[in-house]
């Protein structure tokens, strides 16, 4: 079976009108848009690798629920072994807040280092 090629004239060239197939629409939360960010930046032939063989979307959703998981099971760790808990919460609420806050800060920057930005 013969594909047809379209062409639009550009100045004196004739230019093939290539379009990719359509590909899933996927949500991609805040962790899969920083590493399309780093990727684009800084890896830019991974991300044309990725785009053109269409594999662009689900990698970055895979990225970004392993960091999601990664994330939550680090603020889940680090506040248990700091004991940060519904009693400390209820107690002293504004504590609670600069505990969980730092941990959250400190899971992030793990995350960012270990997945996102490698």
């Amino acid at each position: 079976m013969a594909t047809k090629i379209t062409y639009t004239q550009q100045g004196d060239y004739l230019l093939p009108d290539l379009k990719l197939p359509e590909q899933p629409t996927v949500k991609i939360g805040i962790w899969g848009k920083r590493h399309l960010r780093y990727l684009e930046k800084h890896h830019p032939i991974i991300y044309t690798n990725l785009l053109t063989s269409c594999k662009l979307t689900t990698y970055l959703a895979d990225i970004d629920k392993q960091a999601e998981d990664m994330f939550f099971q680090l603020v889940k760790r680090l506040a248990e072994h700091e004991g940060v808990t519904e009693q400390l919460k209820a107690d002293n609420p504004m504590l609670w807040v600069r505990k969980m806050n730092n941990i959250r800060n400190r899971a992030e920057e793990i995350v960012n280092n270990e997945m996102i930005y490698q």
